[in-house]
C-alpha cells in the first residue's frame, strides 16, 4: 500500500488493533480495541523509526460488547501528524459487478509491521442495518483475525477508504468478516460526513459545494432542524422512506439524498429548504419561568453524619414549607423522594419547575440528580426535572449582590465560552478573568478540603459552575488524555452558545442522553446554578432554620 502512510497500529493495554488517520490529529478505530483506563498509543508502520504517539478517546460510538452496534472510536493524538490523511471513496464504491478488490492492513499476532488481507463485499445489503459482510477473494488468503479490528477497508489501486473492519463472523481461520460502511460510520461521528465525497453533479443536478457550505453553517450555528423532516420535504410524499435508524445529522441526511435518491430535484429541494431555514429570523425564545423546590441541607449539631433537611416550594416570591427533619446522611435521598411530590404540588401551573439543593461543602458532590424522582418513580430525579445545586456562601449579602449584578450583565446573551480549570491546575484564572466568565468548568470535583480555584469562582462569583463528580481518579503526566479533560472538551462544545437561564434544561437533556449510555462523558455532571431572581432573598422570606438541639 505504497503511499498510504495514514495506516495506523493502535495499542491499548493488551489490545492491539488497526486504525487510520482522518485528520492531522484524529484516528478512527474500533471501540472494542480501546481498553478502559489503559493508555493508548498509535504508531504508523509506513514511518519506520517514528516514536509511538499518545492518544486519548475523543468519541465512543456506544458499543456495549459482542456484536452490538456502535463499534467505532475516534482517537485524538497528542500532536498533529505530518502525513496526508486517508481519502474516502464515493458512497457505494465497495459494490459492483464484478465487485471491486478490497484491501485491509492489519496487525495480527507476529505481524507488528502489518500484513494485508484481500476481500470483496458479499452484497450491498446491510446486516442488522449496521454491517457489510466481506468474504476473501480466495481460500488461501490472510484471515481477518485479531489485529485487523479498526483497519480501513480500501479500494485496491486508489486506496480510498470504503469502510472499517469491525469483526470476523466465525472462528479461527474463517475467511469472512464485517465492515462498517461510510454512511453508518457517519451516524456515530457526524463530522465524518464532511469528509465523504459527494457524487459529481450530473446534468440537471445542482453543485454540491453550496450544500456543503449550508450544512457547515447550520452545524456551526446549532440550527434547530430535524434531518428526517428536511429529508421528507426533499423527496416528497412518494419518495424513499427514511432508512432504519434515521439520520444522526444533517450531513448523514444529505449524503443519503445525494447517493441513494434518484430524483434530481430532491437535492435542489433539500438545499433550498435548508437555505430558507438558515435565513429565517429565529423567534425570540422566552426565558424559562423558573419556580423552585428548594431542598436546604445543613450540618446538624446532632452528629457529624446528621443533616437538617428543610424542603420548601416558592411561589410568587413566597415560601411554602413542606417538611423539615433531622436525618442521617444515608436517609436524605429517601426523605426527598417521599416529599418531592408534595413540594411540586405548591408550584403554580404554567411555570418551569426547578429542583435545587443547597448543600454544604462536605456534601456538594452528592449525586442528587441520580436519586429517585418519587415514591413510585425510579426515574433519576435529574432526568425528570431540571436539578441544580447551590452553595450557602452565595446567599450571603456580599456574594449575593455581586451575583445579582453578574446575572444582570450576562443573562440576556449566549454563553461566550467555558473557562476551563484542568485537573493539573492549568487554567487557574486571574480575578479579572473570573469577573467576565459566564461558566467555569472543572476537570475534578471540589473536595472536602478547600480548593482556591473553586472558591475563587464561587465567590467572585461566576454565574454557573460545572464539574464531573468523579473526574480524574489519580494524577497523571501533563498532556495525557484523561476523563476530566474529555469532560471539559465536550462541555465547551455543548454549553457555548446557550443562555445562562437555559442551563438547567440543557443539563437535564444532557443527563437524559447520558442515562442511555454507560460511558457517556456527562454521566456524573454536577451543575451549580443559583439565579438570584429564582431564589427569593432569605432575609425577606422569613425562613428561620430550627435547631435540632434547641
Amino acid at each position: 500500500m505504497n503511499g498510504a502512510k495514514w495506516q495506523a497500529r493502535v495499542v491499548s493495554g493488551t489490545e492491539v488493533g488497526a486504525g487510520f488517520l482522518v485528520t492531522p490529529r484524529m484516528v478512527l478505530t474500533c471501540a472494542h480495541v480501546i481498553t478502559d483506563e489503559a493508555p493508548v498509543t498509535v504508531t504508523f508502520p509506513q514511518l519506520p523509526g517514528e516514536d509511538p504517539v499518545r492518544a486519548r478517546l475523543h468519541l465512543h460510538g456506544g458499543w456495549r460488547g459482542g456484536a452490538a452496534p456502535g463499534d467505532l472510536a475516534v482517537l485524538e493524538l497528542d500532536r498533529d501528524m505530518d502525513i496526508p490523511p486517508a481519502e474516502f471513496a464515493l458512497p457505494g464504491a465497495a459494490f459492483g459487478d464484478p465487485p471491486p478488490r478490497l484491501l485491509a492492513y492489519g496487525f495480527p499476532r507476529h505481524y507488528d509491521e502489518g500484513t494485508l488481507a484481500e476481500y470483496r463485499a458479499k452484497a450491498d445489503l446491510l446486516v442488522g442495518d449496521e454491517w457489510v459482510e466481506l468474504v476473501a477473494l480466495d481460500g488461501h488468503g490472510q484471515p481477518m483475525e485479531g489485529g485487523f479490528s479498526g483497519a480501513a477497508v480500501t479500494l485496491a489501486g486508489s486506496h480510498r477508504v470504503v469502510g472499517m473492519v469491525t469483526q470476523t463472523t466465525g472462528g479461527r481461520g474463517v475467511l469472512a468478516s464485517r465492515m462498517l460502511p461510510l454512511d453508518v460510520m457517519a451516524r456515530y461521528w457526524p463530522d465524518l460526513a464532511d469528509r465523504i465525497p459527494c457524487p459529481a453533479p450530473a446534468a440537471g443536478r445542482p453543485d454540491t459545494g453550496r450544500l456543503h457550505t449550508l450544512i457547515e453553517k447550520a452545524t456551526r450555528t446549532h440550527l434547530d432542524c430535524d434531518p428526517e423532516r428536511l429529508y421528507r420535504y426533499a423527496v416528497g410524499e412518494f419518495g424513499p422512506d427514511v432508512p432504519p435508524g434515521g439520520f444522526a445529522s444533517l450531513w448523514a441526511a444529505a449524503v443519503y439524498v445525494l447517493s441513494e435518491v434518484d430524483e434530481p430535484d430532491a437535492v435542489a429541494r433539500f438545499t433550498e429548504r435548508l437555505d430558507a431555514l438558515l435565513d429565517a429570523p429565529a423567534p425570540p425564545a422566552a426565558a424559562p419561568r423558573w419556580t423552585p423546590v428548594l431542598v436546604d441541607v445543613q450540618r446538624s449539631g446532632a452528629g457529624d453524619d446528621q443533616a437538617l433537611v428543610e424542603v420548601s416550594a416558592y411561589s410568587a416570591g413566597r415560601r411554602h414549607p413542606v417538611g423539615s427533619r433531622t436525618l442521617a446522611e444515608s436517609e436524605v435521598a429517601a426523605y426527598v423522594r417521599d416529599v418531592i411530590d408534595d413540594a411540586l404540588a405548591h408550584l403554580p401551573p404554567g411555570t418551569d419547575e426547578l429542583v435545587a439543593f443547597t448543600l454544604p461543602p462536605k456534601w456538594l458532590n452528592w449525586p442528587v440528580d441520580r436519586w429517585p424522582a418519587g415514591p413510585d418513580d425510579p426515574t433519576p430525579l435529574g432526568c425528570a426535572y431540571p436539578v441544580v445545586v447551590t452553595h450557602p456562601t452565595r446567599r450571603q449579602v456580599g456574594p449575593l449582590r455581586r451575583l445579582t449584578r453578574r446575572w444582570q450583565d450576562s443573562a440576556g446573551r449566549p454563553v461566550r465560552a467555558v473557562h476551563r480549570v484542568g485537573c493539573d491546575g492549568a487554567g487557574a484564572a486571574s480575578q479579572r478573568e473570573l469577573r467576565v466568565a459566564d461558566v467555569a468548568g472543572f476537570a475534578r470535583p471540589p473536595g472536602a478540603v478547600p480548593d482556591p480555584r473553586f472558591d475563587a469562582a464561587l465567590t467572585k462569583p461566576v454565574p454557573a459552575l460545572l464539574w464531573p463528580r468523579t473526574g480524574c481518579a489519580k494524577d497523571h503526566e501533563p498532556g495525557a488524555g484523561c476523563p476530566g479533560g474529555t469532560f471539559l472538551d465536550e462541555l465547551g462544545r455543548y454549553v457555548t452558545g446557550a443562555r445562562l437561564a437555559e442551563l438547567p434544561y440543557r443539563i437535564m437533556e444532557l443527563r437524559e442522553a447520558a442515562d442511555a449510555r454507560d460511558d457517556h462523558w456527562a454521566g456524573d455532571v454536577q451543575l451549580l446554578w443559583d439565579a438570584p431572581h429564582c431564589f427569593p432573598d432569605p432575609r425577606e422570606t422569613g425562613a428561620p432554620h430550627r435547631s435540632p438541639v434547641a
